[in-house]
Parts: C-alpha cells; structure tokens; sequence
C-alpha cells in the first residue's frame, strides 16, 4: 500500500464551506474499485480531500494489490477519526456501502455512525430541470461549470488498468489511477459553488422591494405583475433564468428577480359545509341557512359543493397548494388556486419573502 499526499496549488473553493460545517471537520471521500459489488471485486484506492494549515490537500491509500485492501481500510478510517463530517458525491449510494461490506468481509469493526454525511449528488440532483442540464452526473456538472480534468479515462478503461497494474505495474498506469481519483476530489471541491442553488430553494431568501408592474402583453391586453427583487443566501455561480406556470424568475450572484402574475378578476371562495347554506340563483350566491331561511323557498334551493360560494372582484396572486387562506378559484372544478392580494398584505414583507420561497420551490418542481 502506498499513500500520495498533494497540495493543489493556487486551488481555492468559492463557496461557504463553513455554513456546512467547521472547516477543519470536514472530508471529501471518494473511492475506486474494480466492480460495484464489494464481494466480487477490489478496492484499490480511497482519496480524501481536506482542509489544513490553511491550505486543501488530498490523501490517497493506493493498493498495490489486491491484499492490501484490508490495510487500506485500517490507515483511512484511523485518519478519519479524526472527523465528523463526510462529503461525497453519491457516496450515499455507492462509496459507503461499499466500504462498510469490505469491512464485514475483512472482520474490520468500522462504520460511519459517528459521522454527519453531505451527498453532493442529493443536494444538486432535484433541481437538474432548474439547471437546464441533462443530468448530474459529476462530470456533466464539473462541464456546467467550465471545470477542465486532467483525466481523460472512463471508469472501465481504469478497472481494466487497474487490473494490468497488479500484473505488471508501471508508473504510468499508477500516475493515470491517481490522477483520476484526484481529479474526482478536486471536481467535488470545486463543484460546491453549485450548493447555491440548493440554498437557494432550502435558505432564506428577503424581498428587499416589491412592486406592482403593469404591461401590454404580446396580443395587446393590460396585465400586470408583481416584482419582487430578492436578496438571495448564497451568490449564484452563474446567471439562471427560468419559466414556470407564468412565473420568471432570474438571478445574478446575491440578487434574483421574480415576477409573478397578478390577476385582477372575479373569482369564488367555496365553503366547505355547503349543506349549511342555500344557493340564490338569482343573485348567484350562497348564504348560510340562518340568513336564508329568510328568503322565499321559490327564489333559494338547497346548495351543493359546486354552487356553494361567495363571489368576489379584487386582485389575485397564484398558488399551488395552500399558500395561505382563504383561497379563491375560478370554478368549483377549476385546479388553479389563487389567494387574495389584500391592501394589508401589500406592504407584509415577510408575507413576500415566505411567498417568494414558496414560488421558487413550486418553479423546482414543474418541469
């Protein structure tokens, strides 16, 4: 067994590393093996990523051959002790299982009970759409962010490598094994500016100033808009834009921008216990029974869930789900709900920053 250490020159991360945990705690792992079940094949590296004396440096265990996986494992979990937060790229599902059953299988007594785990990949993977990236695959994401690898093998050309390094080892084949591993724990450190965008949807945003907006819309029709001009928790690592059931949203660094619709019409609030009141089709409204038992049995009818509302003229904000109440829809069977921009929520700023956050969360999930 061997283990490399390397400081990266010049290398820096541009991203709050600290909001995730005490730097000096933390460590990036990723590993390499020959399959992706531990009981029919070999690890034969462990890279780790962390920060000391100022400065980020990588460790590497390489396994020289087969047997020296069960002191690979010993060496990296007596220096992760030392540790209480992992960061990995979809270690979750690959990296951590596969050491812990290389552990069962060698009678070594480690695991990662005591550590706190951040899975890049879950964090990134639910706003891929948002992104406008076909996957989150690390290397796409290292693309979306200009990231270039030294590296330029597949993980299949490496196995095969890998296994012609125990035959006959070389130098060269040892540098390209290395270098792959090495590129993945720089990839992770400097993927993290993309954990913007999981703040972005899970942090806290302020709107800093919200106003009416009126246009003539492309067929000539007065509409108007809410502006909301967003304080955002963590600066974007690049300029986004997205459109989402008639919201846009865009955002440059710590600034975002979100226009929302705004619609000025009449619509219904229904009452849930409509056999409580009875409907007036002439006035075409619903009043509860202890109003209308007063009205002549010929101009009231008995009221069903469809006709059971109360109409009303003002401005309406969209919502998804229950936003916050009442609520307001165009028809009993209409999907689209709206609530009531009223003149005490117009200058609500925490109302605006909650709805703002609740719109994006909406936007994230549409596509």
């Amino acid at each position: 067994m061997q283990i490399i250490n390397q400081t990266p020159d010049h290398f820096t991360v541009s991203y709050p590393i600290e909001n995730l945990a005490p730097l000096e705690q933390i460590l990036f792992i990723d590993i390499e093996t020959t399959g992706f079940t531990a009981k029919s094949s070999s690890l034969y590296l462990i890279g780790t990523a962390f920060h000391k004396s100022g400065r980020w440096q990588i460790r590497q265990w390489f396994a020289e051959n087969y047997e020296d996986e069960t002191a690979l494992l010993e060496d990296f979990f007596s220096f992760a002790a030392d540790y209480t937060h992992l960061i990995h790229f979809n270690g979750n599902n690959f990296d951590l299982p596969y050491l812990l059953q290389k552990c069962e299988q060698h009678h070594l007594p480690y695991h990662f009970d005591h550590f706190t785990g951040i899975d890049l990949y879950k964090r990134i993977s639910p706003y891929k759409f948002f992104l406008h990236t076909p996957n989150c695959k690390q290397k796409t994401l290292e693309a979306l962010l200009g990231i270039d690898r030294e590296d330029r093998y597949n993980g299949g050309e490496l196995i095969s490598m890998y296994h012609q390094y125990v035959k006959t080892p070389s130098d060269e084949a040892r540098s390209c094994l290395l270098l792959h591993n090495s590129d993945d724990m720089k990839g992770m450190l400097q993927l993290l500016p993309l954990l913007a965008f999981y703040d972005l949807f899970n942090g806290s945003i302020k709107a800093k100033k919200v106003q009416a907006n009126h246009y003539v819309d492309y067929h000539g029709h007065n509409k108007q808009e809410l502006l909301m001009k967003l304080a955002l928790p963590t600066p974007l690592p690049f300029n986004i834009s997205n459109l989402s059931n008639g919201c846009y949203f865009s955002g440059e660094q710590s600034e975002g921008i979100l226009k929302v619709p705004v619609y000025e019409e009449e619509m219904k609030y229904f009452y849930s216990n409509y056999k409580d009141y009875y409907y007036l089709p002439e006035e075409d409204v619903a009043l509860h029974k202890s109003v209308a038992s007063f009205v002549d049995k010929e101009h009231r009818v008995q009221a069903t869930a469809a006709t059971c509302y109360t109409r009303k003229y003002a401005a309406y904000l969209p919502q998804w789900d229950i936003f916050a109440e009442p609520f307001f829809k165009r028809d009993y069977k209409s999907r689209d709900i709206f609530f009531e921009l009223t003149d005490e929520r117009k200058t609500d700023r925490a109302l605006f920053s909650r709805y703002a956050q609740y719109l994006l969360g909406k936007m994230a999930k549409t596509y």
